[in-house]
């Protein structure tokens, strides 16, 4: 019974692992595209969403770089790299929110942060 649990823990471990890396994955693709068409001259609110853009790509890109390193187990490190992307996540979804057409990455970011939610819950 206890290898029976055990492997079910795995496979959680590894659905939850993989669907956050997709996750952070469709985040990077949305927060670039965003960025990527906000007018670099543009207004104070216009640089801030496009440098929240480029910020929750990179940090989303990294995450999911991390997360599918499969020789890399170090907990400690991950738990701060996904803590960090759900934050950041979070924090660029509210920018989105106050500005018209970001709607579908703000959506992105925090399916994002919702996955890192999901995957930090197997770490406890």
């Amino acid at each position: 019974m206890t290898t029976t649990t055990s492997q079910r823990e795995l496979i959680r471990f590894l659905e939850d692992r993989f669907s956050c890396a997709l996750a952070c994955t469709e985040c990077a693709r949305a927060c670039a595209l965003r960025a990527s068409m906000v007018d670099p001259d543009g207004t104070e609110e216009q640089e801030l969403v496009r440098r929240k853009g480029v910020m929750c790509a990179e940090v989303c890109d990294a995450t999911c770089r991390m997360l599918s390193e499969q020789n890399r187990l170090d907990e400690a490190g991950i738990r701060v790299q996904v803590e960090w992307c759900r934050s950041v996540c979070l924090e660029s979804a509210d920018v989105f929110d106050r500005y018209p057409g970001a709607e579908d990455a703000a959506k992105m970011c925090r399916e994002c942060a919702d996955a890192c939610t999901d995957f930090l819950a197997l770490l406890d």
